[in-house]
């Protein structure tokens, strides 16, 4: 069992993030692991994460969605956590996956105010209606997880729907976006070289995080700071433009991923460069005999997505999103094009890629659970 737990822990990781761009709702670990009423478990637990991240994905019919955590330095030592969890959560901060702060406070709402995110909390957030008045204004802007027949379900603040829905980014928050960041103290995960300086840093590769990937700045007096470190942050210039695309397989939209300009990236079955798009675990064998372990290169110029086939078979556009073949532009080996607005790159029919926001679900929504792996006893759900 405790294998089973290890390997969800590592599936859950991969739908926590700081990065902007990726995130799809803001929460506090330490008030989501105490969500003791929908699993009927220990007092604290890691695994209510991955039943809460799961709860979003269904509601988004979007597979390998992310969350934005912020913790509080306490729970690091939590004695209500196991050792393991607790070592897992270090480690997380120590990759810059999640916000370790000593006093949270309002951080949570101040990132879902500068990212326009959904906040997923049962808090009421009385006295803060004044400084975040979307928190009343914006039906499904803030949605409790509550317990449902098969597993949690959301409840609106205000409107009483179910589904959280994102706002726009604050004036502030674009503006703190359009700059990279640097923190004055050694290997900060969030605003400088990768790895924390904690007890695994040494496994975080050491690689300076990509500026497009940067958190939002903490703002202490109007002054952009470190939210970790509590010191002023320096300005590096401007951050470099990205676009979020997305891949779709089947009609359903399975992840996505951020094209910069200081970051190409290639996308196929299961390519070999650094930072590559695996598509091989969601492909039929018809798919994976056709599509190139890199198969698609994409960059951006200029605010340009420029798509280049790399592939032995070859790829399609799917102008304006078009699905009629008579439409479908080939895109031979070694051959380039713009992605305009609404195209799509289709791989292998079936298997698109384009803009996030241009390439809605197509198709009844399964998602891929990241509990999959939870032994039974640790997922006791509430009886319908």
């Amino acid at each position: 069992m405790r294998f089973e737990i290890s390997k969800v822990l590592d599936a859950i990781e991969g739908r926590v993030c700081t990065d902007p761009s990726l995130a799809r709702a803001v929460i506090d670990l330490a008030e989501v692991i105490r969500y003791q009423d929908i699993d009927g478990g220990r007092p604290a637990s890691l695994l209510r994460l991955g039943m809460v991240i799961d709860a979003l994905s269904r509601e988004l019919e979007e597979d390998s969605v992310q969350v934005y955590a912020v913790v509080h330095r306490a729970l690091l030592s939590d004695a209500d956590l196991t050792s393991n969890e607790r070592m897992v959560v270090r480690r997380w901060a120590d990759d810059g996956l999640v916000e370790v702060l000593d006093n949270p406070g309002d951080r949570m709402l101040e990132v879902a105010d500068l990212l326009g995110l959904p906040v997923l909390s049962r808090v009421r957030f009385d006295g803060l209606r004044g400084r975040f008045p979307w928190l009343v204004e914006q039906p499904g802007r803030v949605v409790a997880p509550v317990p449902g027949a098969g597993g949690p379900v959301f409840i609106a603040h205000v409107g009483g729907g179910h589904s959280p829905v994102a706002g726009k980014r604050s004036p502030t928050g674009v503006k703190l976006l359009a700059r990279q960041w640097r923190c004055p103290e050694s290997g900060c995960a969030l605003f400088g070289g990768g790895g924390g300086g904690g007890a695994f840093a040494d496994l975080a590769g050491g690689a300076d995080r990509s500026p497009a990937a940067q958190p939002p700045p903490a703002l202490r007096n109007g002054v952009p700071t470190c939210p970790r470190h509590g010191v002023r942050l320096g300005d590096g210039g401007p951050r470099p433009r990205s676009e979020v695309l997305a891949v779709r397989v089947g009609g359903l939209v399975r992840r996505r991923f951020v094209l910069s300009e200081d970051q190409p990236v290639v996308a196929g079955r299961a390519p070999e460069q650094d930072g590559g798009i695996m598509l091989g675990q969601w492909l039929n064998d018809e798919a994976r005999r056709w599509i190139s372990r890199g198969h698609v290169h994409f960059e951006l110029r200029v605010g340009e997505v420029i798509v280049t086939d790399v592939s032995t078979n070859g790829s399609g556009i799917r102008p304006a999103g078009s699905m009629a073949e008579s439409d479908r532009i080939p895109l031979a080996p070694q051959q380039s094009r713009v992605l305009g607005e609404n195209d799509m790159v289709e791989l292998y029919p079936g298997v698109q890629i384009g803009r996030a926001e241009e390439l809605p679900t197509g198709a009844p929504f399964t998602p891929t659970s990241v509990m999959a792996e939870a032994p039974t006893m640790a997922m006791r759900l509430p009886r319908p």
